[in-house]
């Protein structure tokens, strides 16, 4: 006679701490992804001397800790480096940092 048990009953697999530790720290990289895509989006048109760099960081440390949204990371990357090209450009024009639409 063979003892088995029922579906109802069986127990779920164990999880551990630093399971939700790399799960979390996957959905911060997820979020950090894709807050470096938008803040380099809002960067072409306002703050881009701001808003550039913490695109730049906030891509780099996403790509650095496995985010699953690696291609908005790297948009995100791309972006922040545009802004600071558009800054570049517009600093050369104008002779000055400020400028307006």
């Amino acid at each position: 006679m063979r003892l088995t048990t029922p579906a109802t009953h069986r127990t779920a697999p164990h999880r551990t701490a630093a399971d939700g530790r790399v799960r979390a720290a996957v959905r911060d990289a997820d979020g950090m992804a894709v807050a470096s895509f938008v803040l380099g989006l809002l960067g072409l048109l306002v703050l881009n001397v701001v808003l550039g760099p913490i695109a730049i960081a906030l891509a780099t440390t996403a790509l650095r800790r496995g985010t699953s949204r690696r291609g908005r990371a790297c948009l995100g990357l791309g972006l922040g480096i545009a802004d600071l090209l558009v800054l570049l450009a517009l600093t050369q024009m104008n002779d000055t940092i400020s400028w307006s639409l």
